[in-house]
């Protein structure tokens, strides 16, 4: 059985079937801290879906165990504020969509993978606008 490689940055290719577009260098994200939001085998997770944060998220999340707000120096991690771009899990995005407080995608920086979770028009009726 062929390992299929992980696509390069300007290989992967976002929900739209287009270029991958970075999500966010300030705070870094991404599951290879490289600022787009592709995976590969490793990232259980699927860090896929490219959010624009808000304070109904953050809490959301932070409810569920993961807090996102809080500064973790020791791992690099500034904290996240509202209006920041952040790789989420796809399954964690869904739950949220799910509970009632999606964060805003940036379509255009949501890896095509994020499609085996949730749906094209889930993702297009939540997209950011400009």
């Amino acid at each position: 059985m062929a390992v299929t490689p992980t696509p390069t940055a300007d290989q992967a290719l976002n929900v739209l079937g287009a270029p991958l577009h970075l999500c966010s260098c300030e705070p870094m994200t991404g599951w290879f801290r490289d600022g787009s939001c592709r995976t590969n085998g490793a990232d259980l997770g699927r860090h896929t879906v490219c959010c624009v944060v808000d304070e109904r998220f953050l809490s959301y999340t932070r409810a569920q165990g993961n807090d996102l707000s809080t500064p973790a120096p020791a791992y690099g991690f500034p904290g996240l504020r509202p209006g920041d771009h952040w790789c989420v899990c796809a399954q964690r995005w869904l739950e949220a969509y799910e509970d009632g407080v999606p964060p805003a995608v940036r379509l255009d920086a949501c890896e095509q993978s994020t499609l085996e979770v949730i749906p094209l028009e889930v993702l297009q009726a939540h997209a950011a606008e400009g």
